[in-house]
């Protein structure tokens, strides 16, 4: 690459590439924008022209992350039951975490920048959630019920999901001599017991 971008826009786009490869190949621990600026090989002033700080060049990474996941969960197969589009929408977060681990540590096991100004990671990260809002106020029917509810039924299933695919993923699991039957079966089994879960509260 050149020493300067021939446009701006094509600088800031490589930095958010740049340091996507850097925390890839060594870690959020080595995220810089010296070290941004060295893999691009231009001056180390140089990405400070679009990102004031590491975290607002952080945060656009986690940013995009959320962006990519959402795409993901509304690109599912869509149902008109409600329960039958919630295990859709199970399976679309499922085959993203696994598909994507480094994307989905960053969304949800990285801390969030605290100094960056950060709307925009809000919004889309508040976008996913939204989604399985929608399909939950669609289970609950036509009876209005409380935002409060929605997000403690919201909190009960993303925890399951995320518990799931943390455990797929851990080196534990080819250690704990857990069959390969029940493995396979497992993403099955979560979504039949949060049928059951939810059922039991929904009238």
């Amino acid at each position: 690459m050149p020493k300067t971008a021939k446009e701006p826009i094509e600088l800031k786009e490589a930095c958010v590439l740049a340091a996507h490869e850097v925390i890839a190949e060594h870690g959020i621990e080595a995220l810089s924008l010296r070290e941004v600026a060295r893999k691009l090989d231009v001056s180390h002033q140089a990405p400070y022209r679009h990102y004031p700080t590491r975290d607002h060049l952080l945060a656009e990474v986690m940013r995009r992350c959320f962006e990519n996941f959402a795409r993901s969960l509304d690109s599912r197969e869509r149902f008109d039951e409600p329960s039958a589009d919630l295990r859709s929408l199970g399976r679309a977060y499922l085959r993203f975490a696994v598909t994507h681990p480094l994307e989905y540590r960053l969304m949800f096991n990285t801390p969030w920048p605290e100094k960056a100004d950060h709307p925009a990671l809000v919004r889309d990260a508040t976008h996913t959630m939204n989604i399985l809002r929608t399909v939950l106020e669609r289970i609950h029917g036509p009876i209005k019920v409380k935002k409060s509810t929605i997000d403690l039924d919201a909190m009960f299933i993303w925890s399951t999901m995320h518990g799931l695919a943390s455990i797929l993923q851990s080196d534990a699991m080819s250690h704990l001599d857990i069959s390969k039957t029940a493995q396979g079966n497992a993403m099955q089994y979560v979504m039949d017991m949060i049928d059951a879960a939810m059922s039991s509260c929904v009238r």
